[in-house]
């Protein structure tokens, strides 16, 4: 099998494993990051969300062929990472998952990887264009919550991209 190379939450990796496994698969079983979750497999629930050269994305739906030695992939795993220390909470997390600690947001949590990450995503947009999160922003994201508290995501994502 070809060896495969990229960057995940800033360590270099490499994986003997075929073009067409789907990332997610290498992430989890391979790599043993389990912060992606497998949701649908087909790009819909975003429950794998995860960042590739700071953008959102689902490995579900990526072989890892396309990934490159280059390529950056940050998983929620390496995202308190992405912040300097004195930015992160007093958790030692990312200013987004402590807003989604103080929202009290998560209630089974199996979707909340995917939901900060996309989150963090849409903040970091927002920020590049010079301006705050809108309810129109917040509407973009379309990760699926089957616990419903779509509600105190928002509320979250507002707070977590204001402490960034």
């Amino acid at each position: 099998m070809p060896l495969q190379t990229f960057v995940l939450n800033g360590k270099t990796v490499t994986v003997d494993v075929a073009d067409d496994v789907r990332l997610l698969w290498v992430l989890r079983d391979r790599l043993g990051v389990t912060g992606p979750k497998y949701g649908c497999g087909i790009n819909v629930c975003k429950a794998c969300t995860s960042h590739i050269n700071g953008k959102a994305f689902n490995p579900c739906a990526v072989p890892v062929g396309r990934v490159g030695p280059d390529d950056e992939i940050t998983t929620i795993e390496g995202l308190p990472e992405q912040v300097e220390a004195p930015q992160r909470g007093p958790n030692g997390l990312h200013p987004m998952q402590e807003a989604w600690l103080d929202r009290d947001v998560a209630q089974c949590g199996y979707c909340q990887p995917g939901q900060i990450m996309a989150a963090v995503a849409l903040a970091r947009k927002v920020r590049e264009e010079g301006r705050e999160v809108t309810e129109s922003d917040l509407d973009t994201i379309r990760n699926i919550c089957r616990c419903g508290t779509y509600t105190r995501i928002r509320e979250a994502i507002v707070d977590g991209a204001a402490r960034m």
